[in-house]
This record gives C-alpha cells, sequence and structure tokens, in this order.
C-alpha cells in the first residue's frame, strides 16, 4: 500500500485553511451582531441595518459552506 503524500498535503491544507476562513467568516458575522446591539442601543438606523446585512451574509456564506461540504461527503446527492 503506497500513499499519495503530497495529495495528502493538498487535503490537509485545504481542509485547515477552508476551516480557517468559516471561522473568521462567522467571527464577522457575530460582529454584526455585536453593531446590531450597539446601534439599537444608540438608536442609529443606519448602523443597524449595516450590522444586519454583515450578520445575515457572514451566516448565510457559512451555512453554504456547510452545505456544500455535506453534498461532497454524501454520495446520493451527486
Amino acid at each position: 500500500m503506497q500513499l499519495d503524500w503530497t495529495a495528502l498535503g493538498q487535503v490537509t491544507a485545504v481542509s485547515i485553511g477552508v476551516t480557517v476562513a468559516v471561522v473568521v467568516v462567522f467571527a464577522f458575522g457575530v460582529l454584526g451582531l455585536a453593531r446590531l446591539e450597539g446601534a439599537r442601543d444608540t438608536g442609529s438606523s443606519a448602523a443597524s441595518s449595516l450590522g444586519l446585512a454583515q450578520a445575515g451574509l457572514c451566516f448565510l456564506t457559512c451555512a453554504a459552506v456547510v452545505a456544500y461540504g455535506i453534498y461532497l461527503i454524501v454520495p446520493q446527492f451527486h
């Protein structure tokens, strides 16, 4: 049995990179929710809508990445 170490390294690098990217995008989504709460406290409607848009876009991106991962794993979806 032989292992293709280059392919294994590439899969590992991509997995770590995508994991870090999803965590960062999720953190930006949480930051958007914090901006939304801060804007509600100060009464700023522009910052409120910006925070809501940021959170929604970030969480939608995270959900899309998770759905794509499930699509790749489950063979019945192909």
